[in-house]
């Protein structure tokens, strides 16, 4: 058996000497490539190829190096020319290096052996810094903020955020400078061969600059990263306003420098396109300052890039007008510096209207236009202009020609408004003067032929007393100017001997000059300003006190006993000691030791403390300090010399911008309580400035409401209506402050704990609304009582359901009519120049702009309540009532027609007209007599609200129709009872 079981082979094998571990470790066989040093870049490929490897810092600076020392010269390759290596290039740059080295850039890199490190980030930036480059960062932002916005399905990246801030900061370092926009264009278009290649490459670039798209990028990409998470100082091309400066600083840079037509044409349309961004007025106004009003600077700078184009000339010189306006207002014109300073602005509007008889022949329909001359600006721009015009005979007779048809117009004499009027009449005389003085004989022609008897007749007819007032003054002007003392014109009239009579015949004698532009010309100020107040800061380093001398020692004789001091064990007494309650100091109240604040502001005690304090929007204590006491400091401050009228308008301008940054309590309320104390403090000049504002400052719906608010409650309160806490807190003598304002002063650790005014818990438009809920109950009651007592009749059919809805809702808050009271004049003439003329004249301004915001439902029926708050505030005794009664009437009957698609409009409109007939309830014969077409379309006008709208709700569409049917009946019963009266007027109608 053993032969069967052969073996064919046979294999030793060798014992291990080592016994091994089971588990080992295994080499791998891959290795890592490592990049090498790149000592020198030869070619664009090479660069893109060491960009694509990962390279190293100093491999990245070698290649950034390379491109912008090739990009310098002539004929090397340029990344900034488009071109496929140049944008592939450009995109590794922004996808992959951008991501991975910026921080790094930034901090200027730590590598040995490196050069130049602060200026790596200006070296990756100027690589960038073109229209390829910006357009590729806007896109690889736009593709992380679409990443971002996936569903929550899909998966996120943890460092998306982080990415997104980082091109935030990389897109705001690329337009840092006055000088980025003409970086940007000269890399973009200087090597380009053709003028057809310039021309696509500069309106691109133009596109991505003012068509609004950077700023939506950035804005997106802030509010999807979180403001918290970007840098601060990366946050301004998200903000429309700050990026529209940056754009004004980047052309006066470039105006002051330009070299050739390429340069000019580019730069002018960049102002062009930037006024659709939506900032016009403070880009051109920006510019303004810049290139006209500077030391140093030239006009025709400002005239060749911002007047270069006739479709915005004129809007850019009309904002000229009104910035100069800014600067004449409030001068007084008996001083020899003011009649310098129109002189300085008449010489800047000449210096850039010279030689374009298009803005010239604007220049003369701008005094004769309806939204011209200046409206709500003193004379001094009127003046201004007048001296430019004067120095043509033909165009100051064509302006003196044109106002005085416009002056006896009929229909310009019952539907313009008074404020406009007045504008117009100052035209009318300085440009007589002119005449007077150029061409005596063509003033005698004009005046002695029909037309100026028509207007002066017309104007004696009118049934206004500020109308007939106007014809009287410009009569007895004009014939002062031809007629010697026998033959002048003179009615014999107190009105025409009263102050404003006088300065207006005076007028005639003014001549002004085009001046030297130097007395409006500002300091060049580049760096940081070298004025500093003289004022002490609220932190002083303390000096080390001196050393104090050795006093001598005192002789003998005049050693003094000296007292024995007893020690007493007063060890008994410690048990009697008691502990301060736990939390007693709300400094403490914090369990972090490191969050109490030891140093709070103090509270302002003047108003340039106050000013500053609104300008720190970076402070949460400041802001909220300024607000709490802004009411109480500017009443207290009201009389006390010029501290409140020398800074009012730019507390006003602070008030009204601020923004609820911090989310302050009550934010809101203490905000339109400063603006009311600063109208009530200032109310000549502040109401005016407040109803300009409204229309023509660029501010959202939410700040204008609050305008429109302050300026509502503030006439109230002048007329007695209202009082406010802070009135009656400002009124204490100066040694006693009242307890909630003196912990406030005194106490500043209590500053949050003193509870607010009652009157600030309702919010601005809940006020409003509460006022103009109080004039319809003091309107429609008397006739719900009538209607209640008669027992037949239409006023029963009408009424009996809603008075009793209306009862019912209201019978908690319903209050007998207040008898009529009678208030001074000069408040109810203050009320009706200061608060009422402006917002109507403004209002017809609006109404010729493209889109006007005051046509938006929920403002147009706050504005109309503030005109009937306002009307009802002047009173049943204001001498000027009939002058309002029709402004106002011929303002609610043009604007019906935007009325009657919203209950909210269509409310304001007869809470209006219902504030209009209840304070000329006592004269309604006259209204009837004067106002006849008026009484009778309105009434028409009325009875098609009411049969159109149901009224069955119980709301706001039941209001309106009670409020109608309370005008329908009440104009019904005028007419019935003057029937004789308004036969004349209704025939025809």
């Amino acid at each position: 058996m053993d032969e069967l079981l052969t073996p064919v082979s046979t294999t030793y094998l060798k014992p291990r000497k080592d016994a091994q571990p089971l588990l080992s470790e295994v080499s791998s066989t891959k290795r890592v490539v490592e990049v090498p040093k790149v000592s020198q870049v030869n070619s664009p490929d090479e660069a893109l190829e060491i960009l694509r490897n990962q390279p190293d810092y100093d491999s990245l600076v070698r290649v950034l190096r390379y491109l912008a020392e090739d990009a310098a010269r002539p004929n090397a390759f340029n990344v900034h020319v488009p071109g496929p290596k140049s944008a592939a290039i450009i995109h590794v740059l922004v996808t992959e290096i951008a991501a991975n080295y910026w921080t790094l850039l930034k901090e200027g890199g730590a590598s040995p052996g490196a050069e130049d490190d602060q200026d790596d980030v200006h070296l990756f930036v100027a690589c960038l810094q073109s229209v390829t480059g910006l357009n590729a960062i806007l896109i690889h932002l736009k593709a992380l903020i679409q990443e971002h916005k996936l569903g929550p399905k899909e998966a996120k990246r943890p460092d998306l955020v982080l990415h997104i801030s980082i091109f935030i900061d990389l897109l705001a370092t690329v337009l840092e400078g006055d000088s980025a926009i003409q970086a940007l264009w000269t890399a973009s278009t200087q090597r380009l061969a053709t003028q057809t290649l310039k021309k696509v490459q500069s309106q691109a670039l133009l596109s991505l600059i003012t068509g609004g798209r950077v700023v939506s990028t950035a804005a997106e990409a802030i509010e999807v990263a979180g403001s918290e998470n970007v840098d601060a100082k990366a946050i301004w091309p998200a903000d429309g306003a700050k990026f529209t400066q940056w754009i004004a600083h980047n052309i006066i840079a470039w105006a002051k420098h330009i070299k050739s037509e390429d340069d000019l044409h580019f730069c002018s349309d960049v102002f062009q396109r930037g006024l659709s961004l939506g900032y016009q007025e403070s880009l051109v106004k920006t510019v303004i300052d810049g290139l006209l009003l500077r030391e140093g600077s030239d006009p025709q700078d400002f005239s060749k890039v911002c007047l270069s184009q006739p479709s915005s000339a004129k809007r850019t010189l009309n904002i000229l007008l009104q910035h100069l306006a800014q600067h004449l207002n409030g001068l007084d014109l008996e001083s020899p510096s003011s009649t310098t300073l129109i002189s300085a602005a008449a010489g800047v509007i000449d210096a850039v209207i010279k030689g374009n008889d298009a803005l010239y022949n604007h220049l003369v329909s701008w005094c004769v236009s309806s939204s011209g001359a200046g409206l709500g600006d003193a004379v001094g721009i009127r003046r201004a202009v007048l001296a430019v015009i004067a120095q043509n005979k033909d165009g100051i007779t064509t302006v003196f020609e044109k106002s005085l048809a416009q002056f006896g117009d009929q229909l310009y004499i019952k539907h313009a408004a008074i404020l406009q009027q007045n504008v117009h009449v100052e035209v009318l005389l300085l440009s007589a003067g002119y005449v007077a003085k150029l061409s005596p004989i063509k003033l005698r022609i004009i005046v002695r032929s029909g037309s100026y008897l028509t207007a002066i007749s017309n104007r004696i007819a009118a049934t206004q007393a500020r109308a007939r007032f106007l014809g009287l003054v410009v009569g007895e002007s004009l014939s002062t100017l031809m007629d010697d003392k026998s033959q002048k014109l003179d009615f014999h009239m107190d009105e025409t001997e009263s102050e404003e009579a006088q300065w207006l015949k005076s007028l005639t004698m003014v001549s002004d000059n085009v001046g030297l532009i130097e007395p409006l010309l500002k300091a060049d100020v580049t760096g940081p300003p070298a004025h500093k107040e003289n004022r002490p800061s609220q932190r002083r380093t303390q000096k080390p006190k001196a050393k104090p001398k050795a006093k001598p020692e005192p002789s003998v004789s005049t050693i003094k006993p000296i007292a024995i001091i007893e020690e007493i064990d007063s060890s008994e007494d410690e048990e009697d000691l008691v502990p301060y309650a736990k939390g007693s100091d709300p400094e403490d109240s914090d369990d972090d030791a490191t969050l109490v604040q030891r140093n709070k502001p103090k509270a302002p005690v003047y108003i340039r403390d106050l000013i500053l304090y609104l300008r720190d929007t970076e402070s949460y204590d400041k802001q909220k300090l300024a607000l709490q006491t802004a009411p109480l400091l500017i009443r207290r401050k009201a009389h006390f010399g010029m501290e409140v009228s020398s800074h009012a308008e730019e507390l006003a301008g602070l008030l009204v911008g601020l923004q609820d940054k911090f989310d302050i309590e009550e934010f809101n309320d203490l905000k339109l309580q400063g603006m009311i104390s600063l109208i009530v403090a200032q109310p000549k000049t502040m109401a005016p400035w407040f109803s300009r504002t409204f229309f023509e400052g660029d501010y959202s719906l939410s700040q204008r409401t609050q305008v429109l608010v302050a300026i509502g409650l503030s006439a109230r309160e002048l007329a007695g209506f209202d009082t406010s806490e802070y009135q009656a807190a400002a009124s204490f003598p100066s040694k006693r402050l009242p307890e909630k304002i003196e912990q406030l002063y005194l106490d500043p650790s209590k500053q949050g704990q003193a509870n607010p005014p009652s009157q600030l818990k309702a919010l601005p438009s809940t006020a409003i609304e509460n006022i103009a809920q109080s004039l319809t109950s003091s309107f429609l009651e008397p006739m719900a009582a009538k209607a209640a007592d008669a027992s037949t009749g239409p006023d029963v059919l009408k009424l009996s359901t809603f008075t009793a809805r209306y009862k019912s809702k209201n019978k908690a808050t319903a209050a007998t009519k207040p008898r009529i009271r009678s208030i001074p004049n000069t408040t109810a003439a203050l009320i009706a120049e200061s608060f009422f003329y402006p917002l109507t004249a403004h209002f017809q301004v609006a109404l010729r702009s493209s889109k006007p915001v005051i046509l938006n439902p929920a403002l147009l029926a706050l504005y109309l309540q503030t005109l009937g708050i306002i009307i009802h505030a002047a009173g049943p005794s204001t001498l000027a009532l009939p002058q309002l009664t029709s402004e106002l009437w011929d303002l609610l009957l043009a604007v019906r027609v935007h009325t009657q698609d919203d209950l909210g409009a269509l409310r304001g409109w007869f809470v209006a007209m219902a504030s209009l007939l209840e304070v000329n309830d006592g004269d309604m014969r006259r209204l009837c007599e004067t106002q006849g077409r008026e009484v009778v379309e309105t009434r028409e006008w009325a009875a098609t609200v009411f049969n159109r709208i149901r009224g069955e709700d119980g709301g706001e569409e039941n209001e309106v129709k009670m409020l109608s049917a309370g005008v329908l009946i009440k104009l019904g019963e005028a007419i019935e009872k003057y029937q004789a009266l308004l036969m004349g007027n209704m025939i025809g109608f």
